[in-house]
C-alpha cells in the first residue's frame, strides 16, 4: 500500500511536506519526500492531508471496565485482598466492548490497560492494540508493568471494610512487604539453582510475579496524584531499584523540578474530569506544560472509562490551551508514550520498521471538531471518506 501527496508528522524527526508512506505486511517499510515516490499498484492520494502515528494512551482501563454494565462487566478490581501482583490484565479484558471500535475511530490504535487502584499491588498491566477479536492477537507487550497504588483509593477500599490498609503507611508497608519478599524468593530460587543440595522456597506466585518488576525486566507504574505520594513513589522505587513511571501525577507541576531531576517519566491525566475526591482538588490544566518546561517526559492519558477513550487526542488539545506547545502534545500521545513504554520504533512513530498504525487528518488533531478522516490499523484501511 503507497499512500502519498501527504504531509506527514512522522513524531520523532522533522516533518515531511508532501510525502509518501509504503507499507508493506502491516508495517512500514519506507517513508519519504515525494521526489523519492515509488510506484505501487494499490496507491491513496492523501492531497490536503496530514498523517500522523496512531495514538497511544499509556494509561487506561479500557475492556476492564465495560460500557453500560455494573458487577457484570467489572472486572478491575479485585478488592478482597490488597496486594494481588499476580493478577493479569490479560484474562480481564474483553475486546468486543464498544469503546474498542470508538478507539480505533478517533485513531486511538495502541494502549496500556490493566487493573485499578483499589490495591496497593494491583496487578499486571498489558500493552495492546485497539483492533482485533482475540486478546492474545492484540498483544504488544505482556506483562508491560505492575501497576502498584497509592493515596486516597486504596484507604477508602479497605477503611470500608475495617482492614488494612487505612492510612498512607499501611499502603507503603505493604508494597514494602511484597517487594521484600520478591526480591527474597527470587534469592532463594537462583541459590537452588546454584546449589543442588538447596531446596527451592515454596511456589508464591505473588512473589513470582513481582520479582519481574524488581528484576526491572517491566516497569513499575505507581498511581500517585498528590505531591506526597509520588515522592512516596520516587522512594520505594529507589529503595528497590525500580523502573519507576508516574501516573497521573497530578501535582507533578507543583515539584516539576525535582521529578525532573530525578529523571522519572510521568503520563498524565485524566485532564477532562472534576475535582471529584480530595487529593484532586490541585488539579490544573497546565500540569503537563509544567512539567514538559521543566524536563520530564509526558505522555497524556483518559484513564478510560474517566474520560471516555476517543476523546484522547481532545485530552492533549486542553494541554495546549494550558500551555503545552502543541507539536509536543501531539507526541505526548504518540512518540513520548512509547518511548516510555520502551515501544519506540515499533509504535507512535511513522518511521521504517513501525507497525503501520496511522491516523489521517484534514484539521487540527487536537481540535473538538476533527476526527481522523482516515485510519489505517496494522496496515489495512478501517476507515475512509
Amino acid at each position: 500500500m503507497l499512500l502519498y501527496n501527504a504531509d506527514i508528522f512522522t513524531a520523532c524527526s522533522e516533518k515531511i511536506k508532501n510525502g509518501y508512506i509504503l507499507i508493506k505486511d502491516g508495517r512500514i517499510i519506507d517513508v519519504g519526500p515525494m521526489a523519492f515516490c515509488p510506484k505501487d499498484k494499490e496507491s491513496y492520494d492523501l492531497s490536503g492531508f496530514t498523517v500522523y502515528p496512531g495514538f497511544i494512551d499509556a494509561h487506561c482501563h479500557i475492556g476492564m471496565w465495560e460500557d453500560g454494565l455494573s458487577f457484570e462487566g467489572d472486572d478491575g478490581n479485585e478488592d478482597t485482598d490488597p496486594a494481588t501482583p499476580h493478577l493479569r490484565a490479560v484474562d480481564a479484558i474483553n475486546p468486543a466492548d464498544y469503546s474498542f471500535k470508538e478507539a480505533v475511530m478517533a485513531g486511538v490504535t495502541a494502549v496500556v490497560t490493566g487493573p485499578g487502584s483499589a490495591n496497593p499491588v494491583a496487578g499486571q498491566m498489558v500493552a495492546i492494540k485497539t483492533y482485533g477479536s482475540r486478546i492474545d492477537d492484540m498483544i504488544i507487550k505482556e506483562p508491560c508493568a505492575m501497576k502498584f497504588a497509592l493515596g486516597e483509593n486504596p484507604k477508602n477500599t479497605y477503611h470500608s471494610k475495617d482492614e488494612t490498609p487505612t492510612t498512607r503507611m499501611a499502603t507503603a508497608a505493604i508494597i514494602r512487604e511484597q517487594l521484600k519478599k520478591a526480591k527474597r524468593y527470587q534469592r532463594d530460587m537462583l541459590a537452588a539453582e546454584e546449589d543442588e543440595d538447596a531446596e527451592e522456597p515454596e511456589v508464591d506466585v505473588k512473589s513470582e510475579a513481582l520479582a519481574m518488576a524488581v528484576n526491572r525486566s517491566i516497569q513499575s507504574h505507581f498511581h500517585a496524584h498528590r505531591s506526597d505520594d509520588i515522592f512516596t513513589a520516587v522512594r520505594i522505587a529507589k529503595e528497590y531499584d525500580l523502573d519507576l513511571v508516574l501516573i497521573h501525577c497530578t501535582e507533578g507541576y507543583l515539584n516539576a523540578e525535582k521529578i525532573a531531576a530525578e529523571k522519572i517519566p510521568a503520563v498524565v491525566g485524566p485532564l477532562i474530569c472534576t475535582r471529584t475526591k480530595p487529593e484532586l482538588s490541585n488539579e490544573r490544566d497546565e500540569n503537563p506544560a509544567a512539567l514538559k518546561k521543566a524536563g520530564v517526559e509526558v505522555a497524556i492519558c483518559t484513564d478510560h472509562p474517566e474520560v471516555p477513550i476517543q476523546y484522547l487526542a481532545l485530552s492533549a488539545g486542553i494541554a495546549v490551551r494550558a500551555g503545552m506547545d502543541h507539536d509536543d502534545a501531539i507526541k505526548a500521545i504518540t512518540s513520548v508514550p512509547a518511548k516510555i513504554l520502551g515501544l519506540a520504533g515499533k509504535i507512535g512513530s511513522v518511521v521504517p520498521g513501525a507497525d503501520a498504525d496511522l491516523a489521517v487528518f484534514k484539521g487540527d488533531p487536537l481540535s473538538v471538531y476533527e476526527t481522523p478522516a482516515w485510519v489505517i490499523a496494522g496496515g489495512k484501511i478501517v476507515k475512509r471518506p
